[in-house]
């Protein structure tokens, strides 16, 4: 009989791709995170995706185990060397929607063009059968509907290029475009952005699975349940349950598939003010809640007015971006999300028995007063009915469509979920995909979770936080870094100095304006900070650097949607901001980010090592992304999913010399040692006292252990801690970093005199 795991006291993510990092690769790394004090690998989605998939969300077979990773033996094996560890595997699954890219590799896609509605996988698709006149499936592939005149018939298929799609039996006879005319589906140019399913947000390339259906659920859990079965896995994260028809009933149906000790953490994306729907049968979130309130407390308050000034100054009017992100979120409704729009307003007309042309106007405008994902949480029920009151106020015009919408949504049925699936896909798009990369104030709040209005985070916030989920949710996840996340740890930990030097920067920022402008000042605004965050300490920026700050640059300005976009890419523009990316490297004014990077980089790190210490000790299951035990320059995605120097970390790890390595290990052998402790201990804020109190934030866990952190040091190196103090409760605490040893009122100091940080642990107990 396998040996049973440990408990769920921390996880290391480990991005799994066919072509360098597979089964047998983790498994060759469990000594290594074992010593580091790992409790659990954290693996990303194992199923078959699409070939040569560098992350795995583009499922295409949810019933195997992806071969290019080492199949079902592979997992089996890394399974069972985890267990002789006594470690274990929670993995990642994408219940959402599956990759259909390439048709011909998701059997169940294929057998649904060939076979239309008589398909015996139709229904496992959310497909939107009357959205084209003839009942076909409507496919935006093609670079323009004319696209159709050059298909050939090629045996019992049809091509163009790369393209490949079936011909249903008795229909293959005629010219390609003649053969086109009589399938089970209509090729259009993507342009039109008219999609016959619905997708993941906007990406026409994933199509939604209807898990609302019991037999759905089933074909495509079947290969999930029998990790269970068979004990290979201890717990699932589950990839944005927000898009599916029925995310409380799905988890319930998940539940009973894992029994009741199986971890589920769901990728929630909660507001600032939303709480967690205690109902759902989860051990809670993923995180990025977490991450909003550790990195936020070292965010200095005191840099939002000039910030703010230097922002407007460059043409971006931070003090109007509630409405900015209101108008955004109406804009995605109508443009990037057109099609489910128009799926939803015929859905309200069918209930309603009435039509109205505003009907469209009426949702994007209620969707722009919703300000989370969907709204018909248990927790949330007050949402919908508040933002259509609010919507009726500002827009009396559309009083009549909106009480059509309103009775459709009061039914429940189809109408009320496709709002909902429509309201989480236009939050995604308007605020992660396109503000985040707009708004220039301080980029290291724009952060998947994050809320850039909102200017860091308070001591008393971030305490009552921390107490609230030691209560409510112990063992949700809590993350610092991920692979969505639009910038790693240390890069906004860098970042977020600029709060504490505000007019330093901003002197430096119109300096260089003034010498080497970007093509936009605000675009300029956003991408200085990143290019700030990233440059190195040294100035010397190779190649690689060059190449991912000119592909992250691209990916920015086309998310921002303002002077070019993915859907209608301006290469004037574009073109435009390489050359400038390139003048800066190459310029002087390099020199002077240099000289900058070197005099702010020791308060970055110090901030980086107490965030890192933070998300390691507060309630929750500490997730480690991979590599980010050690520093890390990481940006948005695929930048942040590069393959990791585990030779160089195994190297650090024996001999001890790097600071962020020695947090991280001290705290993940400290939550091994001492279980109890982190698992069901409370959290205890602990206030210092003296005139620089506000620089040190301390709690203790369970009682025998105190986490104490510097935060704000570039002003605190100009007055020092003076006589800033912090009684320790009773008894001798020895240092698990550090190896000091302290008892009773200790000098902030003394407590700090080699690192920024300290991990207590009382002694003799």
């Amino acid at each position: 009989m396998a040996m049973a795991s440990r408990p769920l006291l921390s996880t290391y993510r480990l991005q799994l791709r066919g072509d360098c990092f597979t089964f047998a690769d983790a498994e060759d790394l469990l000594d290594y995170l074992d010593d580091l004090g790992v409790s659990h690998l954290y693996l990303s989605p194992i199923l078959t995706a699409a070939q040569g998939s560098t992350h795995g969300y583009d499922v295409t077979d949810p019933t195997t185990v992806s071969a290019e990773l080492g199949g079902p033996e592979g997992l089996a094996r890394l399974s069972a060397a985890a267990r002789r560890r006594n470690m274990g595997l929670i993995v990642d699954i994408v219940p959402n929607h599956v990759g259909v890219e390439h048709p011909r590799q998701n059997r169940w896609w294929w057998d649904v063009l060939t076979h239309g509605r008589g398909s015996e996988y139709a229904h496992f698709f959310d497909i939107d059968w009357d959205a084209d006149p003839d009942g076909r499936i409507l496919l935006p592939v093609l670079g323009s509907d004319a696209d159709v005149e050059h298909l050939t018939v090629d045996g019992d298929v049809l091509r163009l290029g790369d393209l490949e799609y079936p011909i249903a039996p008795g229909t293959g006879s005629g010219s390609g475009p003649e053969v086109h005319d009589g399938q089970h589906y209509r090729l259009t140019g993507w342009r039109t952005a008219v999609c016959g399913y619905r997708r993941f947000f906007s990406i026409t390339s994933l199509a939604g699975l209807r898990q609302e259906d019991r037999a759905v659920f089933n074909a495509t859990h079947v290969e999930v349940k029998r990790w269970f079965d068979e004990h290979l896995v201890d717990g699932l994260r589950i990839d944005h349950p927000d898009g599916l028809a029925d995310p409380p009933q799905y988890l319930e149906w998940l539940r009973e598939l894992v029994g009741p000790q199986a971890w589920i953490g769901v990728e929630k994306i909660l507001a600032v003010d939303e709480p967690l729907d205690p109902t759902l049968p989860v051990a809670g979130t993923t995180g990025y809640d977490a991450l909003r309130e550790i990195g936020g407390v070292f965010i200095d308050p005191a840099g939002a007015g000039p910030l703010t000034e230097l922002c407007e100054s460059a043409g971006f009017d931070h003090r109007a971006v509630h409405d900015l992100a209101r108008r955004l979120k109406a804009e995605a409704v109508t443009d990037t999300l057109g099609s489910e729009l128009a799926r939803l307003c015929r859905v309200v007309a069918a209930v309603t028995g009435s039509d109205h042309p505003q009907l469209g106007a009426a949702v994007a405008e209620l969707l722009g007063n919703i300000g989370v994902y969907r709204s018909d949480y248990r927790t949330l029920s007050l949402v919908l009915p508040a933002a259509f009151g609010e919507t009726v106020s500002a827009r009396p015009d559309l009083d009549e469509p909106l009480t059509l919408l309103a009775a459709a949504v009061a039914r429940g049925g189809e109408a009320a979920v496709r709002l909902q699936q429509l309201c989480g896909a236009a939050t995604a798009k308007s605020m992660e995909d396109c503000l985040f990369y707009r708004d220039p104030r301080l980029v290291s709040l724009n952060e998947v979770g994050g809320e850039p209005a909102h200017f860091g985070v308070s001591l008393a916030e971030f305490h009552q936080r921390a107490a609230a989920r030691a209560r409510q949710w112990p063992q949700a996840m809590v993350a610092l870094s991920t692979h969505d996340t639009k910038r790693g740890e240390d890069v906004r930990a860098r970042i977020g100095v600029l709060s504490q030097v505000p007019s330093l920067w901003a002197a430096y920022v119109q300096g260089w304006e003034q010498r080497c402008p970007a093509p936009d000042p605000s675009t300029g605004l956003f991408l200085w900070q990143n290019i700030f965050g990233v440059w190195p300490v040294d100035g010397d920026v190779t190649d690689e650097l060059r190449s991912r700050l000119h592909a992250y640059a691209e990916k920015a300005i086309r998310e921002a949607a303002l002077h070019t976009s993915w859907h209608d890419p301006d290469e004037t523009f574009e073109a435009r901001v390489h050359a400038w990316l390139d003048a800066v490297i190459d310029g002087p004014v390099s020199a002077e980010l240099t000289g900058l990077v070197a005099r702010l980089d020791d308060h970055a790190r110090s901030d980086a090592l107490g965030q890192k210490l933070l998300a390691l000790t507060v309630p929750g299951v500490p997730d480690v992304y991979q590599g980010t035990e050690l520093w890390e320059d990481s940006l948005v995605d695929p930048d942040n999913r590069r393959p990791v120097d585990y030779p160089l970390r195994r190297r650090k790890l024996r001999t001890s010399d790097h600071p962020k390595l020695r947090v991280v290990r001290a705290a993940l052998r400290l939550r091994r040692d001492r279980p109890d402790v982190f698992v069901s201990g409370d959290y205890r804020p602990l206030p210092a006292r003296g005139a620089a109190r506000e620089h040190l934030i301390a709690f203790g866990r369970g009682g025998d252990v105190l986490v104490a952190a510097t935060r704000w040091s570039v002003r605190l190196a100009e007055t020092d801690w003076g006589d800033t103090i912090l009684d320790l409760p009773n008894g001798q605490w020895t240092d698990r970093i550090g190896g000091g040893r302290f008892s009773g009122p200790v000098p902030a100091a003394e407590l700090f005199a080699g690192l920024p940080v300290v991990l207590l642990e009382r002694a003799g107990v």
